[in-house]
């Protein structure tokens, strides 16, 4: 598995439009790959902002090594002196490990809905949880899904994220509502867990969710 990082420029007219419209975001991250990729290929990306520089960290995990020339070629979409960091993971996860974790994630629930409803389609829709208690459930019934248990969790809120499938008078207002989940987990499938990383946490993975991020426990 491979981990980017690249240190975006935020005074670049590009990189701004990209955060307001995180679907074309995820145009930018897939161009690092083949058009074709193989079916159980998953890239997911994050944003991340430090708190104390403001700096921001474009974040991509992948199957399939990426290149990322073609930002490489577009002076200033970088932060000026920087250039893409690219790194071979591995994951030694046993059962019973104990691992500090960063999710940014899009807590839903599907509602069924009825076919005289006017308002929903047929087929249902995911509705955001916006209560604290609600999203917290939402990622112990995650953990218990992927091979994992919540040990401890901050839960930050980051309001809802309006992004545009498509373009012109065609594209697609939608919006997601974003939650930061941050703190300690153990692993209890070291299988069923390597598979929910590799493939991504909850939905919404083209616009920017989903990537979870681990780390030896530091207290």
């Amino acid at each position: 598995m491979y981990l980017s990082r690249l240190k975006l420029n935020p005074r670049h007219r590009r990189v701004q439009s990209e955060l307001a419209r995180p679907y074309e975001l995820h145009r930018t991250v897939m161009a690092a790959f083949p058009a074709i990729l193989p079916p159980d290929e998953r890239v997911l990306f994050r944003v991340d902002t430090d708190a104390r520089s403001g700096q921001l960290a474009l974040l991509v995990q992948s199957q399939y090594a990426p290149d990322w020339s073609h930002v490489q070629r577009e002076p200033g979409y970088l932060l000026p002196g920087t250039a893409p960091e690219v790194k071979e993971v591995h994951l030694p996860l046993m059962s019973g490990q104990v691992l500090a974790f960063r999710l940014r994630a899009n807590p839903t629930v599907k509602k069924k809905s009825h076919r005289d409803s006017k308002e929903l389609p047929v087929n249902g829709v995911r509705l955001g949880l916006a209560k604290e208690e609600e999203q917290r459930a939402w990622l112990e019934r995650k953990g218990e899904q992927h091979g994992f248990r919540v040990l401890w969790a901050q839960i930050i809120p980051e309001g809802m994220q309006v992004s545009y499938s498509g373009r012109g008078a065609g594209a697609r207002r939608l919006a997601h509502l974003a939650v930061r989940f941050e703190g300690l987990l153990q692993v209890a499938d070291a299988e069923v867990f390597r598979q929910a990383v590799r493939d991504g946490i909850g939905s919404a993975k083209a616009f920017g969710f989903g990537l979870l991020s681990l780390a030896r426990p530091t207290r």
